[in-house]
């Protein structure tokens, strides 16, 4: 079965194996999953990730991250959607709980954290937002 929505499915794993307090999931790989991983651990919302076979594809292991008990990651939902896709304006980069989550942005210069894309000034697409 092909996914519509690849990087919504591993959001989705994500939320669902904090709920269910496993140490970390397994999803299948891609470029754009992996860097957005790369700004969830830049940003302390994960531990780690690394590659690993999943059957005769690649696949990513997500070491999810706890503190005292509660996931790190408190909400994680996805803005830009395939039916919809939500563009933005450096200066115009929503702000996730005044400032404390962060929005995952695909610009030109990589996915990046929306302070990291505010800093380089440049906008792109609005990828999810987590807190």
């Amino acid at each position: 079965m092909a996914l519509t929505d690849p990087l919504g499915d591993m959001l989705t794993r994500i939320r669902n194996g904090q709920r269910a307090k496993k140490d970390s999931v397994l999803t299948p790989g891609s470029k754009l999953r992996a860097r957005v991983l790369d700004v969830l651990q830049r940003e302390g919302y994960i531990r780690g990730y690394s590659e690993e076979q999943m059957g005769p594809a690649a696949g990513i292991r997500i070491e999810l991250k706890y503190f005292e008990g509660q996931p790190a990651i408190k909400h994680v939902a996805r803005v830009s959607k395939p039916g919809r896709r939500v563009y933005s304006a450096s200066t115009e980069l929503p702000r996730v709980m005044n400032g404390l989550g962060i929005t995952i942005v695909s610009t030109p210069r990589g996915v990046l954290s929306d302070a990291e894309a505010r800093e380089q000034n440049v906008g792109g697409e609005v990828l999810a937002e987590v807190f």
